[in-house]
């Protein structure tokens, strides 16, 4: 197949692009040009900013893709140029999208309200009812994040009669070159790196559920409905099989490590800011990816424990700039010692 991909040179995308060349497929990415990224010789590049891909008709036209993957869909404009540039020259577009576009989402990050959404959540459950979850007014108006929604791109390119479109919802991604460092941001694995005796978590936090993946597995679901034309016109949930809590996500990073300390949950009350969860936990995030296994044979090509080793690994070698902003073990030793933990085992200050 001959496979044009736009974006594809950051997290996911390069694991998309590799494994379609591994399968012997034509691969051409078109993308800026400002990440650094080692593709196999085979890859084609077109250079150019996404506001003007239509420049390069001609290219792709020559090209002549059995399928466009677009990576980073992000806008209304975006899908309405995706649509306009491709008309006639493709006739299937895979379209990356997010767990984002469900109104569960918009329930935990406080953007909708009302009653709780019934998990697990399937591609047929009820989507935000409120557009652009990320707007800020303190932003321009053409700022990204005032123009955000994922809901309006899948309606385009769903709905289009310019080529057969499909939908990849994705969940939480983790794994190298991950830039949000999730592992550290939320997963407490600079608390296990530096062995400390207790965890605190935040307890509505500790005890909730979100799907997540790891990205050369994600990268599969997207090469599997690219190659698999029984795709078209459908939407697919992307997820691990299963859900675990966040206490027992933390647990599991803290096994390969061989951490042997205790998690202690506590009321979000009783926490300094930095231990606090800012979201709404009591709507769980757990997603079902039965569709995209039972239709396209869908199955992970690492299991989780390598996949926790490999980003373990990365996270560590590649550990963010700004960790001494994030952590403040006095505090946290203030905590422990108010609930008569700090001088237990010989930890003391």
């Amino acid at each position: 197949m001959r496979i044009l991909v736009i974006g594809g040179t950051s997290f996911i995308g390069p694991h998309v692009v590799n494994q379609l060349v591994r399968m012997d497929h034509e691969v051409v990415v078109y993308h800026r040009g400002e990440t650094n990224t080692d593709f196999p010789k085979s890859v084609r590049h077109i250079l150019g900013d996404r506001k003007n891909m239509q420049q390069f008709t001609e290219e792709y036209s020559r090209f002549s893709p059995d399928v466009v993957i677009d990576m980073i869909p992000s806008t209304e404009k975006d899908a309405e140029l995706l649509i306009e540039t491709f008309k006639g020259i493709t006739p299937r577009v895979i379209a990356i999208s997010s767990q984002d576009v469900y109104r569960a989402y918009g329930l935990v990050n406080q953007f909708e309200t009302g009653e709780l959404e019934h998990v697990p959540i399937t591609e047929n459950s009820k989507l935000r009812n409120k557009l652009y979850p990320y707007q800020d007014s303190t932003k321009e108006g053409e700022d990204w994040c005032n123009n955000y929604d994922k809901i309006l791109v899948e309606r385009m390119v769903l709905e289009t009669s310019a080529f057969a479109g499909t939908v990849l919802r994705l969940p939480a991604v983790y794994g190298p070159r991950d830039n949000q460092h999730r592992f550290f941001s939320y997963l407490n694995l600079m608390r296990i790196k530096d062995d400390r005796p207790y965890i605190i978590m935040d307890e509505s936090f500790a005890n909730w559920h979100w799907t997540h993946s790891y990205v050369e597995n994600v990268a599969h679901s997207i090469v599997t409905a690219t190659i698999n034309s029984n795709s078209s016109g459908k939407v697919y949930n992307v997820g691990e099989p299963v859900t675990p809590s966040m206490k027992d996500f933390v647990k599991e990073i803290g096994a390969i490590l061989n951490w042997d300390g205790e998690i202690i949950l506590l009321p979000s009350i009783n926490l300094p800011e930095q231990l606090q969860f800012p979201l709404d936990t009591t709507q769980q995030l757990i997603v079902d990816s039965g569709k995209i296994r039972e239709d396209l044979g869908y199955q992970e090509i690492l299991s989780r424990n390598e996949a926790l080793v490999r980003t373990i690994e990365w996270e560590i070698q590649n550990m963010p700039y700004d960790l001494d902003s994030r952590y403040n073990y006095n505090e946290e030793d203030e905590v422990l010692k108010k609930i008569g933990l700090l001088f237990k085992e010989g930890y003391c200050l």
